[in-house]
């Protein structure tokens, strides 16, 4: 399984979820239907935040990408050669650092730039990417979003049902 596949899954399925028992909420009672979906974005927002941070996805995804990358250094005998995902915000850029001609720095920037779940690699310790944790919560908001219109669609052909009285 993917790396980003482990760590984005999860957040998507809750966001699928609590769409979804949000949605079949708020389009059954239309006077509640704000205070619903304010509570479900909420309520998604949070569990993202719990499952990135306390439940340690976060720290799993880092750790699994630190040891792919110091397990691809070792394979081209690059030992003297450090890799680290970028912290204050946790990002997927990954910082290089050590001594290395050239050759070695373009060529390790580019290679470790298509490790799985790795969005950039450079030899400064500049932030470029986007925090993982925005990304998660934009993963969480889009299967929010998802489970939303099932949940429409749901309610739409039981509206429409409602007339066969069979």
């Amino acid at each position: 399984m993917s790396i980003l596949w482990s760590f984005f899954w999860p957040c998507v399925a809750i966001g699928l979820l609590v769409g979804g028992l949000t949605g079949t909420i708020a389009f059954r009672r239309s006077a509640r239907r704000n205070i619903a979906l304010a509570i479900g974005t909420a309520l998604t927002l949070v569990l993202t935040l719990v499952w990135s941070g306390p439940l340690g996805a976060a720290d799993r995804f880092t750790t699994r990408v630190e040891h792919d990358a110091r397990t691809f250094l070792d394979h081209y005998e690059m030992t003297q050669i450090a890799a680290h995902l970028h912290h204050g915000p946790l990002s997927r850029h990954l910082v290089l650092s050590g001594r290395a001609d050239d050759f070695q720095t373009a060529e390790m920037v580019r290679l470790m730039s298509e490790q799985p779940g790795v969005s950039s690699a450079q030899w400064t310790e500049r932030p470029t990417g986007v925090p993982l944790l925005v990304e998660a919560l934009v993963a969480a908001t889009a299967g929010f979003i998802f489970g939303l219109g099932l949940a429409y669609l749901n309610e739409l052909r039981r509206h429409n049902n409602a007339q066969w009285n069979w």
